[in-house]
């Protein structure tokens, strides 16, 4: 009989050996090390965001009114007289923290829903299809715009509607999957020797669907940061004084024939986020899609 401790030095060499491999083919994709890079380069701002910021980002000063780039005020100053270089740091949090809570509650509930449909009785089925089918018949942006009317433009709004309307797509890769190995081999033979359906799907189903949600997942990332990005252009996103790229993105709209700097401020975070993780999913779907994947 092999002992455990003769196994765990074969397991975490696996492990290792998985991971350069990994690490190697990740370091091929220029793009993805690019997107890695300026995903970084985001999550780094946003969190220290209260060490870089040389001045309140939320602060109303009555002197340098859309004041030009100097040294004291990087990114000049708004109509308001708040740092336009505070303002766009900080605001970096409020995409991160829409991007991750509405994506994070939309692939939970995606799942669970996912699995329900596809291991329960047809008729529970076919209901959930029905529920996902009219969330997705509705325009998204309509759909959106309609809710956050309802319920009044807050990053609690922002926040549901985007859950709400991703979670239908993650809830149907879940069930097309979970339908599938449902009739595997493995599934029945779980089941002959007498596993619960919990067990089937917490320790068999799962596993095996939760990586190309994830994948799915990075590659979403960017397009929520520019659906909260365009809500707060339009007034819909999160409440002022808060700063944040589209609310940024507005104010240099409105006065772009006399601050052009603002604009930059707010739309080239957009576009740096966005690229950064549209790289980044690609070249995490290049290397664990079978098949997209290339042998070594």
């Amino acid at each position: 009989m092999v002992s455990v401790e003769a196994i765990r030095p074969e397991l975490s060499d696996a492990t290792g050996t998985n991971a350069f491999r990994f690490l190697r083919q990740f370091r091929k994709n220029r793009l993805g090390v690019l997107g890695a890079v300026l995903v970084m380069f985001v999550f780094a701002s946003a969190i220290f965001a209260p060490l870089i910021v040389t001045h309140d980002p939320i602060r109303i000063m009555v002197g340098p009114r859309l004041a030009a780039p100097s040294l004291d005020f990087l990114l000049g100053t708004d109509q308001l007289g708040r740092d336009t270089f505070s303002r766009t740091i900080m605001g970096g949090r409020i995409p991160l923290l829409v991007a991750f809570a509405s994506l994070g509650s939309a692939l939970a509930v995606g799942v669970v829903l996912g699995l329900i449909a596809g291991f329960g009785p047809r008729w529970l089925d076919n209901l959930l299809l029905l529920i996902f089918d009219t969330i997705r018949s509705f325009p998204g942006v309509i759909f959106a715009l309609a809710l956050i009317a309802l319920l009044g433009p807050s990053l609690a709004s922002v926040i549901l509607v985007i859950a709400i309307t991703s979670m239908p797509i993650y809830a149907r890769v879940v069930r097309t999957q979970t339908e599938a190995l449902r009739s595997s081999e493995y599934i029945a033979a779980e089941r002959s020797m007498g596993a619960g359906t919990t067990r089937i799907l917490a320790v068999h189903v799962l596993p095996n669907v939760l990586g190309p949600l994830l994948i799915l997942v990075s590659m979403d990332v960017p397009a929520v940061i520019a659906v909260e990005a365009g809500l707060s252009f339009l007034g819909m996103g999160v409440r002022p004084p808060t700063p944040d790229w589209g609310g940024i993105l507005n104010d240099g709209y409105n006065f772009i024939d006399r601050t052009p700097w603002m604009v930059l401020a707010g739309g080239i975070p957009i576009v740096l986020a966005t690229l950064g993780f549209t790289f980044l999913g690609e070249a995490l779907r290049d290397i664990f899609d079978p098949k997209l994947r290339k042998d070594l």
